[in-house]
């Protein structure tokens, strides 16, 4: 990859400027962060989640430039509405840093924040200068265009995101460590000095999320010989999408790919960007960060970062919508976006071709997402034409044909909903049909032993969920079946839980709708009773509410049949999507 320049004739110009002209680096130097270091651990603080820890890396080695740290008010109600900061610079995402009611409580303006990963290594104070709470509907309305909770970003927002922002300035104390593929980790800094020293300056930049195979190539190599730049392959590998490849199986296809492109001419660098799936928006975003690592031109493809179909299983944004708002600020945003369409490949011909150049006669081929799933699980063969040998056997040792994927059923409902009663009989029908591994993760067990000594507040349940959670994905994660049966009553903590399971298989969320009354005379303990006249405080559906799931994988009434019908209708739906054999 350091080999030959590609494009000696361009050795004499500068690189682009950063946005906003200024490359904003907010790590102080080392005997200052020292210092500051020391001083944190007595600072009120919090261990960011994966989202923030992303934002924080960013904006400190300056590849959010120009901000200089989370967005006050004024900066994000602009962004919000019209793309730009308080002082008119473009900018379309918020990035923001969002709180407990408990935690802001205790804080003003001026107050310092330690921000720590984590494990509680601290990274960053932050200044305050803006406490303030958003409209997160109205933000998912404006940047997602959506509310829909099927939008991984609009999901994260309204389940997961806390409801207060802090905004204000970083200082930097260390960076966030990574073991992992350091000698591909560069900051907007130390590539632009890379470029410099290699005589780049026309750059266009490819971002992915996904393995690349060989229509992209073509792509990135048509790209860049059409603008006569050399190439920067840069995919995001921080936070992305639930199900996606993971980041170290990409990294090794991506790396596997490099030799294919002529000596010299291309260049792997990460991005460890917490994605919001946010199409136009999200692709002009990218441009900006781009430029801000020294890129020139930025490709943008077919439905750039555009997260699928919506809760009615229609697109969320139209294929070119990203490319037609690149095209709106493209005099304003500096870097030159590169429209390309999706590449086909033409069995007649023998070669890849754009799809507006696709004639009629033509034998076209593609093989999506789910096939290329499908094929890795079984086995089965794929054509030389979809991807290079060495990509396919990094994937296929990733997916070998006799590891099954793993999968977790969380029932969640009010007490006495019948949710362990479902739960077992589907674990009774499925030991009938296979000897795959099944782990039961009941609420009540679990509270026995993995969450002995939590109590009812909305935090110890939220930590039970989480625990249940992790538990289940590591399970997941070796192949293996999850049953988790709990109460579960806020969106929040069972969209957490949802995350650290998807992060490894399949999380099938199912709620047992049993109305209150039919719950309340049920309870053989007398608990609901209790509840009603004040002897057990916070009990879900009396004294604590119970936040119903919007759009579970399935919704099945706990009165409606006996459960061994409900269990074949849970098993159906798992082999409806390949989760189990026919």
């Amino acid at each position: 990859m350091n080999g030959a320049i590609s494009h000696p004739q361009v050795l004499e110009e500068a690189l682009i400027a950063p946005h906003g002209g200024v490359l904003k680096e907010g790590y102080l130097p080392a005997s200052e962060a020292e210092v500051l270091k020391q001083r944190s651990a007595a600072l009120p603080g919090i261990n960011l989640n994966i989202r923030q820890l992303c934002d924080l890396e960013l904006l400190l080695n300056g590849a959010f430039s120009p901000l200089e740290g989370f967005l006050d008010s004024r900066d994000y109600e602009r962004v919000v509405e019209e793309l730009r900061l308080a002082d008119g610079t473009l900018w379309p995402i918020p990035i923001t840093l969002d709180v407990s009611e408990a935690f802001a409580a205790q804080l003003a303006a001026g107050s310092e924040i330690a921000l720590r990963d984590p494990q509680g290594v601290p990274l960053a104070v932050l200044v305050v200068s803006d406490i303030y709470r958003p409209d997160r509907e109205h933000e998912a309305r404006q940047v997602f265009g959506s509310t829909d909770r099927t939008h991984p970003g609009v999901a994260d927002l309204l389940e997961r995101t806390l409801p207060v922002y802090l905004g204000g300035r970083l200082l930097g104390i260390q960076a966030p460590t990574h073991y992992d593929f350091g000698e591909l980790r560069d900051t907007p800094r130390s590539l632009r000095e890379w470029f410099s020293a290699y005589g780049w300056s026309r750059i266009v930049a490819f971002q992915t999320r996904n393995p690349m195979h060989r229509a992209h190539y073509e792509l990135t190599l048509r790209a860049a010989e059409k603008v006569g730049a050399n190439l920067l392959i840069q995919p995001s590998v921080g936070w992305t999408k639930a199900g996606d490849v993971d980041h170290y199986t990409r990294v090794r296809c991506y790396r596997a790919l490099m030799p294919q492109y002529p000596h010299g001419s291309a260049r792997l660098s990460l991005l460890p960007l917490a994605m919001r799936m946010g199409g136009p928006r999200e692709a002009l975003w990218h441009a900006i960060i781009r430029k801000n690592y020294g890129a020139s031109h930025f490709i943008v493809g077919r439905d750039h970062a555009g997260p699928g179909n919506n809760a009615q299983g229609k697109p969320f944004y139209g294929p070119y919508d990203a490319q037609h708002l690149l095209e709106r600020y493209q005099d304003e945003l500096g870097i030159q976006a590169v429209p390309f369409p999706v590449m086909v490949y033409a069995a007649n011909r023998d070669t890849y071709l754009p799809s507006t150049e696709v004639e009629e006669g033509d034998e076209v081929r593609d093989i999506s997402g789910t096939q290329l799933r499908r094929h890795l699980q079984e086995g089965s063969e794929i054509s030389d034409w979809f991807s290079f040998p060495e990509v396919m056997k990094i994937l296929r040792e990733r997916y070998p044909v006799d590891m099954p994927r793993g999968f977790a059923l969380f029932f969640t409902g009010l007490s006495g909903a019948g949710k362990s009663t479902i739960a077992q009989a589907v674990v009774a029908q499925l030991l009938e049909q296979t000897s795959r591994p099944v782990t039961v993760l009941d609420g009540d067990e679990v509270r026995k032993h993995l969450s002995y000594g939590l109590g009812f507040s909305r935090e110890d349940r939220d930590a039970n969920v989480t625990r249940i959670g992790y538990v289940a994905g590591e399970i997941v994660r070796h192949g293996g079946i999850a049953i988790c049966a709990l109460i579960a009553p806020y969106a929040a903590a069972r969209a957490q839980a949802r995350d650290l399971v998807q992060a490894h298989g399949d999380f099938i969320e199912i709620h047992v709708a049993t109305e209150l009354a039919v719950c309340e005379a049920r309870d053989l303990k007398g608990l609901y009773a209790q509840a009603r006249t004040g002897k057990i405080a916070h009990f879900t559906g009396i004294s604590d509410p119970y936040e119903v799931p919007e759009q579970p994988e399935l919704r099945v009434d706990g009165t409606a049949s006996e459960p061994a019908v409900q269990a074949r209708q849970i098993l159906s739906l798992l082999r409806g999507r390949g989760l189990l054999g026919a």
